[in-house]
C-alpha cells in the first residue's frame, strides 16, 4: 500500500498534463500560429511568462498546443500498434506452426532495423505531417507488442483454464479473445504506456529533423529545432521546450514503472525481463 501511494505522483502529474492539453481550446490562450513581428523576442511578462518567439508568437501557447499534438500522436499510434501487434502475437503464440514462423520471423526482421531510421524512411517516402506520422509510429512499435504478446501467450496457453475451455469445445477465436487475451492484459497495458512514452520522444525527434509535424503547427521537437538559429537572441526558446519535453517524457516513463509494479504480483520482475 505504501508503494501504491508513492506511485500516485506520476499519475497526478500525467493527469494535470492531459487535462491542460485537453482544455487548450477552452483556455484564454493566443493563437499559437498568429504572428506579430513587432513583438519578436519580447521578454517574459505576466501575460506571456515565457516571452515571444522569433515571429512574435506566444511561446506559452505553442508549448501547450505542441504538447497536446505530441500526446495525441503518441497515444493514437501506441493504441494502433497495440491492436495490430497484440493480434499477431496472440495468433502466433496460440496457433503455432506456420503462423508462428511467418509472424515471428517477420517481427525479427523489423526489430533488427533501427527505430528512428525506419521511421525516417517511411516519413521521407510518404511525406511529413500528422496523418503520416501516426501510422508510421504504429508500424514501428507494433513488432514490440507482438513479441510481448507472443511471450505471454506461450506462458498461459498450457494453463488449466485454457485446457478446460478447449475441452468444453470453445472455438479458437473465443479462446484467444475471451480466455487468453484478458489474462495477458497486464503486461500489454505496461507495454502500451511504454510505447506511448517512446512515441513522444520519437515524434519530437522527427519534428526536430523537419519530418514530423509540419510548421507553422506547433510541436516540441519543431520548437527545439527552430531555436537552434535563434539561441543568440533568446536562449529561452530552446530551454523551455526542452524542459517541457523532459517533464512529459519522465512523467510517462514514471507511469510505466508504477503500472509495472502494480500489475505484476512479483514486483515487476517478469515484465522487466520482457522489456
Amino acid at each position: 500500500m505504501k508503494r501504491k501511494k508513492a506511485g500516485l505522483l506520476p499519475f497526478v502529474m500525467l493527469g494535470i498534463i492531459a487535462v491542460l492539453c485537453l482544455l487548450a481550446p477552452l483556455l484564454p490562450l493566443p493563437n499559437p500560429e498568429a504572428m506579430n513581428i513587432t513583438k519578436r523576442f519580447a521578454l517574459p511578462t505576466l501575460q506571456e511568462p515565457f516571452g515571444m518567439d522569433e515571429f512574435g508568437r506566444s511561446v506559452m501557447s505553442r508549448l501547450i498546443w505542441g504538447t497536446r499534438i505530441s500526446l495525441v500522436i503518441a497515444v493514437t499510434s501506441a493504441l494502433a500498434a497495440a491492436a495490430i501487434g497484440t493480434a499477431f502475437g496472440v495468433l502466433a503464440g496460440y496457433l503455432r506452426g506456420l503462423t508462428e514462423t511467418l509472424v515471428m520471423r517477420s517481427v525479427d526482421v523489423l526489430l533488427c532495423l533501427p527505430t528512428l531510421l525506419m521511421a525516417m524512411l517511411f516519413v521521407t517516402l510518404y511525406g511529413p505531417g500528422t496523418a503520416t506520422v501516426i501510422p508510421v509510429l504504429a508500424v514501428v512499435y507494433a513488432p514490440t507488442f507482438t513479441r510481448v504478446a507472443y511471450a505471454c501467450v506461450l506462458s498461459v496457453r498450457s494453463m488449466e483454464y485454457v485446457e478446460a475451455t478447449e475441452t468444453l469445445g470453445a472455438s479458437r477465436l473465443r479462446i484467444m479473445v475471451r480466455t487468453i487475451l484478458p489474462n495477458i492484459s497486464g503486461p500489454m497495458l505496461v507495454q502500451l504506456s511504454l510505447a506511448a512514452a517512446s512515441a513522444v520522444v520519437l515524434e519530437s525527434g522527427l519534428s526536430f529533423l523537419g519530418l514530423g509535424v509540419v510548421p507553422p503547427s506547433p510541436s516540441l521537437g519543431g520548437m527545439i529545432g527552430a531555436a537552434r538559429s535563434t539561441m543568440a537572441h533568446s536562449v529561452g526558446l530552446l530551454v523551455w521546450p526542452c524542459i517541457v519535453l523532459s517533464i512529459v517524457t519522465l512523467t510517462m516513463y514514471g507511469t510505466c514503472d508504477v503500472l509495472r509494479d502494480w500489475l505484476d504480483p512479483r514486483g515487476g520482475r517478469a515484465t522487466e525481463v520482457l522489456r
